[in-house]
């Protein structure tokens, strides 16, 4: 086992008790990447959750984790799950994107595209578009 699957022993076990399908967990350059498709939004957080465990401030470099939740369509509705601060809405998939809205913690937005495991593209009732951090929606 490398350091690298060592240190994110925790995430890799949470994987695999989610019951991820298609889960890979390989190495390059430095990174681990752990990926698969889970069934519902539970599975998902779980492995995030063993994540947060060993990197509080989900910043490090050293991991991407790209779990995809199946079965989530176009226009399904999400709750926002933030903790007491609205969720922004940006205009790139990234905390450098300008804001051009906000959702409200328990509000729906609806689903546009799963971009990709950390950002989603949604849209809230009032008819704005862009992307949200996925780790604050809720299926």
């Amino acid at each position: 086992m490398s350091a690298l699957q060592d240190k994110y022993a925790g995430v890799i076990a949470a994987a695999n008790s989610a019951g991820l399908s298609n889960l890979q967990v390989s190495e390059q350059d430095g990174i681990l990447y752990v990926s698969g498709h889970a069934t519902n939004s539970a599975a998902k957080d779980a492995v995030w959750n063993a994540l947060g465990v060993v990197d509080s401030s989900y910043s490090a470099s050293d991991i991407n984790v790209d779990v995809q939740v199946a079965g989530l369509a176009t226009g399904s509705p999400l709750t926002v799950v933030t903790e007491d601060s609205n969720l922004n809405i940006r205009q790139d998939p990234s905390t450098e994107g300008a804001i051009v809205g906000k959702a409200g913690k328990g509000e729906s937005v609806t689903l546009v595209e799963q971009t990709s495991d950390d950002w989603w593209k949604v849209k809230t009732a009032d008819g704005e578009e862009g992307y949200a951090y996925a780790r604050y929606l809720k299926a």
